[in-house]
């Protein structure tokens, strides 16, 4: 490769990076997209298992009401038009997700959004004064049933931390509905992509130029040289060499596993909110495409276990800690951030933030 060559350098393949690509292209600049994985799509990655598309990294439902970014995927590749319903698992006893009637009946046998308003009024009364850790905020806004069975030690698990040492704004809004109505988003439009995130990524990278396997850190003065403008999706904190202390993440652990049974929750995911079971939840991700023969009379299935942990290096990086102490030591490298005038810093790591989907595309296709 030579020096300048590109107009731009885009560090990582994710969601973030590879619409720039896409739009960097239709642009008419040339660019580079490098990854330290072995593949290309960050944790959109899927591999495909006994004809069934395994969300590697965790399950993906795109969801958005913005039309023209529905119609932006689709264009890519055609998306279905699975509805996320996951339920909850408390030892042994099913909840509807999110809370709405079909949960209130199932917790206290009550059947009208009257009846089901008057016990979490109630249960709330318990929460005087202004909520100050996430314990306090949940109970405030749903009352101690749900908190107690649905909510604290599900949080537990995945955070590592107890509720009541963990930040109130962290659950600031839980979606509660007074309706019979499962579906976990109010997006117009959601599915996943028929062809599995695969293709999506791949159309976004048709015709860029690509380099899987690259440490950007590992040879960071050669990557710089290449380009003049830089867009960079990884962890802030390790671009500018930790200067003001390392940011905190947690990570999890997959354990996938193939089933000689065609289904085995009837459902995409099921989340264990008991702390009896170390794993936070369980896809199935045969019934994110049960839309054709293929994969409906599949005789197998393939389920994958979460089990949510501290971060360390080495391990991928998935959600932030956004406590007090990471959110004012990420303040300090955002100013950094800002003051870079060839560096764009974009997406869940280098903003310290959790991303879903559409907004990414939305922020990406948005920047001048």
């Amino acid at each position: 490769m030579e020096r300048s060559k590109y107009d731009c350098l885009i560090v990582g393949s994710g969601l973030y990076g590879a619409v720039s690509a896409w739009k960097a292209r239709r642009e008419g600049r040339s660019c580079l997209v490098i990854d330290r994985r072995p593949q290309l799509g960050g944790n959109l990655y899927c591999q495909k298992t006994e004809g069934i598309e395994v969300h590697s990294y965790g399950p993906h439902i795109f969801h958005t009401s913005n039309r023209k970014v529905w119609d932006f995927v689709n264009s890519l590749t055609p998306f279905n038009g699975f509805i996320n319903s996951p339920l909850a698992n408390y030892n042994g006893e099913l909840y509807s997700l999110p809370f709405n009637m079909n949960t209130f009946r199932q917790m206290w046998g009550i059947s009208t959004p009257e009846e089901a308003k008057a016990i979490i009024e109630e249960q709330r009364k318990e929460i005087s004064c202004e909520p100050s850790n996430l314990e306090e905020q949940a109970i405030s806004l749903v009352g101690r049933n749900i908190y107690e069975k649905l909510i604290k030690e599900y949080t537990q698990k995945q955070w590592g931390r107890e509720c009541k040492d963990l930040p109130a704004f962290i659950i600031k809004r839980l979606p509660v509905r007074f309706e019979y109505n499962n579906n976990y988003y109010d997006d117009t439009y959601q599915g996943v992509p028929v062809k599995g995130y695969n293709a999506l990524i791949e159309a976004l990278l048709e015709g860029v130029e690509t380099v899987t396997g690259a440490d950007f850190f590992a040879n960071r003065s050669y990557w710089e040289s290449l380009a003049e403008r830089i867009i960079f999706t990884g962890r802030i904190d390790e671009y500018f060499d930790f200067c003001f202390g390392r940011l905190d993440y947690r990570t999890v652990t997959f354990e996938t596993e193939t089933l000689d049974i065609p289904d085995f929750q009837g459902n995409a995911v099921v989340n264990y909110t008991s702390k009896a079971q170390p794993f936070t939840r369980i896809t199935e991700h045969k019934h994110f495409y049960l839309f054709g023969d293929e994969v409906k009379f599949n005789p197998k299935t393939v389920i994958s276990r979460e089990y949510p942990c501290e971060w360390s290096e080495g391990r991928e990086p998935f959600y932030p800690v956004n406590d007090i102490r990471n959110t004012a030591v990420y303040g300090k490298y955002r100013e950094l951030a800002l003051s870079q005038n060839k560096v764009v810093f974009g997406g869940r790591l280098a903003e310290y933030r959790y991303y879903d989907m559409a907004p990414i595309i939305e922020k990406v296709l948005d920047l001048k």
